[in-house]
């Protein structure tokens, strides 16, 4: 990609910036990690037990951006109760990749991280 292109993608215009928009939600990237982790689809409830702290509505609005954005697919089964699944599409599968790259860094520096935070806190200001 050209410098040129590059500068663009800072630009407020940029279409990507929706993306990153979308990607950089804390509730999308545990759902496509989750999708991902587990290989195979899951129930809206599953991913509610999962995703300690989300709400019915955050993961509600969560899988609708990912299921507009092309990244979930959602599908309903007739049955009593009614069964709703969702699973990565191939572009989510891509997406998940990024996101679990940023999980397995987060995981294995979250001490740093911490540790840098509380040298900073406890600095006089």
């Amino acid at each position: 990609m050209a410098f040129d292109d590059w500068v663009k993608t800072y630009g407020r215009d940029c279409p990507s910036r929706t993306v990153i928009d979308v990607l950089a939600n804390k509730w999308a990237l545990y759902v496509l990690g989750a999708l991902r982790r587990f290989d195979r689809p899951l129930r809206f409830n599953e991913l509610r037990r999962l995703l300690d702290g989300v709400t019915q509505k955050m993961l509600t609005q969560t899988l609708r951006t990912l299921e507009r954005d092309g990244l979930v697919t959602r599908t309903l089964y007739p049955a009593v109760p009614v069964r709703v699944e969702y699973a990565l599409t191939p572009l989510g599968v891509e997406a998940g990749q990024l996101t679990t790259a940023i999980a397995e860094w987060s995981v294995a520096h979250a001490h740093q991280i911490h540790a840098s935070r509380a040298d900073y806190d406890g600095r006089e200001q």
